[in-house]
């Protein structure tokens, strides 16, 4: 039998020492959480769990567990390569989740963490009274910077009779995205598109428009931890303060969406820039567990869409922000806190 080729891997035996091991591990070498993590102790669950082939919301169970010579020598590699390398443990596993639901990720994208997922299983979402959208009416639905297609494939299983289109202008996403759909069942509904937002889409129309583009601004970018490094810099980067794509889709948007559609937008915590530059927008800022203010929603008729005919024109150009910084306008009343996963 192959001897084991570190100390840890020798002396650690039961699932509860590798937590308590790579917790410290961790916590020693001040790692930076936050691609579906937010604590050394849901890392290193995380990293234990998965790279076992354990369901991953469930710990306790498994914590006095005995673990072969060979599940020991993965978990040592999986903790020196999270503290030495600093790459997001997702990266390691090539395994994220959104919402319970498993995608493969790698370099090739950022690893998915967008709060639109968790918007997308609440009751705004999900029909009835007080609902933005009735998934049964969607019968069209473009996720723009797809990275992933996460999104687009929540989507298809969230809205059963629309056709989704997906977008992104790296080849490289795509071909994760690729993977995930063939992973889901779902390359007969989604229909992937290299290009530049709305380019490679011509004149089509959507009932939802959703997306989650680059947002980091330049300052940020400049000093990204390595965890965050680690990820392709155009996922992240939204130029300037961050919100150079997001004013692109806006002004684009009523182009892409039938008269009775709707956009949701996620934006970080740039929400005070966005609304002084578009002060006549009703943004409808909606919440999750984990965020406030950082994901709009605006309908085709909050855009000036009201027939086939595009009301591009009716959205003024942004503010200069020499004029407008500190002179945000009040958004339109918060839509109330959707069901907590």
């Amino acid at each position: 039998m192959a001897r084991l080729s570190s100390a840890p891997a020798r002396d650690l035996i039961t699932l509860r020492d590798w937590l308590r091991y790579a917790i410290s591990r961790f916590t020693q070498a001040e790692l930076v959480y936050g691609h579906g993590t937010t604590t050394a102790l849901d890392e290193a669950a995380f990293l234990i769990l998965e790279g076992l082939h354990l369901p991953i919301d469930q710990l306790e169970p498994f914590l006095d567990a005995r673990l072969l010579e060979e599940e020991r020598q993965r978990l040592s590699e999986l903790v020196e390569a999270r503290v030495t390398t600093r790459k997001p443990a997702p990266y390691l596993l090539n395994k994220a989740y959104v919402g319970g639901v498993p995608f493969f990720v790698d370099e090739r994208v950022i690893v998915p963490r967008s709060f639109i997922g968790e918007l997308l299983r609440s009751e705004l979402f999900q029909g009835g009274e007080g609902a933005l959208v009735d998934p049964m009416q969607v019968r069209s639905a473009l996720d723009l910077c797809t990275g992933s297609g996460c999104l687009a494939i929540l989507a298809a299983g969230h809205f059963p009779f629309a056709e989704i289109d997906a977008v992104d202008l790296s080849p490289a996403a795509l071909e994760v995205a690729t993977i995930n759909l063939d992973m889901h069942g779902m390359s007969e509904r989604i229909s992937l598109h290299q290009g530049d937002l709305f380019k490679p889409l011509e004149k089509r129309r959507y009932d939802l428009i959703i997306t989650n583009p680059p947002y980091v601004g330049d300052e940020v970018m400049s000093e990204l931890p390595p965890e965050f490094a680690a990820e392709p810099a155009m996922a992240l980067d939204g130029g300037g303060d961050g919100l150079d794509l997001v004013r692109r889709i806006l002004l684009t948007a009523p182009d892409h969406l039938n008269p009775k559609g709707g956009i949701i937008c996620e934006i970080g915590e740039d929400r005070e820039i966005l609304e002084s530059d578009f002060p006549d927008l009703p943004f409808l800022w909606l919440d999750t567990a984990e965020s406030e203010g950082e994901v709009f929603y605006l309908s085709a008729a909050d855009l000036g869409v009201k027939s086939r005919t595009s009301a591009k024109q009716r959205i003024p150009a942004p503010r200069s922000r020499s004029a407008t910084r500190g002179g945000a306008s009040a958004s339109k009343t918060k839509a109330r806190r959707p069901t907590r996963r």
